[in-house]
């Protein structure tokens, strides 16, 4: 299996990239990207896919919430995608491609493909094989992870070279009501590791202390985790994890 690049545990994950509505930095954005690098962060993105088969740099399926357009993430080409503006910026949403030229092996990056069938399942592989194409000859630190462990194992054959994750939680009813019983149980003791040739997780902070996390830990899996929104979430979860992903405040870098 393909390890991480040790800046993933050196440098904190800023969630979405360094996003700030108040200062015109969106989710997922240039700008957000931008000021992560600036300020000497890695970066966590999101990647869904257009209707032209091209990974776009966005969170939600749809575009509802982030932008003044309505409808389907998938359901629009890349360049009509381009031409819809992030909420309180005047940035269209970048392709993969355009973000990767831009970070350019400056800061480590981690890449969540999101789940396109909804129920985890398996997948047509579209969208993994888009981010694949576009991580081809992408030089810098760079790590590839989902939620559906069905779209870290296409990525296992897809792009071999690049680090894997499963990004994990506690998998509540409450947190997951979509999903059936039988696939939240399954899926919250993260039996797709061997499968999917994963090298760490990105598991849910405030569910660290589960033994399976302990399991894998204890096997050398690397422990990364989400979402950190003070020093005091985070000081709790370093004491499993090896790094943090965070949002809504600045955590120290290392000397």
């Amino acid at each position: 299996m393909m390890r991480l690049d040790r800046a993933f545990l050196r440098l904190p994950l800023a969630h979405r990239a360094l996003h700030n509505r108040a200062a015109g930095r969106q989710e997922n954005s240039r700008a957000a990207i931008s000021a992560a690098i600036a300020a000497g962060y890695g970066i966590e993105i999101d990647v869904q896919m257009s209707s032209d088969d091209v990974a776009m740099v966005f969170h939600d399926d749809n575009l509802d919430r982030l932008t003044d357009a309505a409808g389907p993430v998938r359901a629009r080409s890349a360049a009509g995608l381009a031409s819809v503006l992030l909420n309180g910026t005047d940035e269209g949403i970048p392709t993969l491609a355009e973000v990767l030229v831009l970070v350019a092996g400056r800061v480590p990056l981690l890449i969540e493909v999101k789940d396109q069938h909804g129920q985890m399942g398996e997948t047509d592989g579209i969208l993994e094989s888009a981010v694949a194409r576009d991580l081809a000859e992408y030089a810098g630190p760079a790590g590839l992870m989902s939620f559906n462990p069905h779209s870290v194992i296409r990525l296992a054959t897809l792009a071999p070279d690049v680090p894997r994750g499963i990004v994990t939680c506690a998998y509540t009813a409450h947190d997951c009501p979509e999903l059936p019983a039988s696939v939240r149980d399954r899926l919250r003791v993260i039996p797709d590791m061997e499968a999917a040739k994963a090298s760490f997780i990105s598991h849910q902070w405030d569910d660290l202390d589960r033994p399976r996390v302990a399991e894998l830990k204890g096997a050398g899996i690397d422990i990364l985790c989400w979402t950190i929104r003070s020093p005091g979430e985070a000081t709790i979860a370093r004491r499993v994890a090896g790094n943090i992903t965070f949002e809504g405040y600045l955590p120290g870098l290392p000397a």
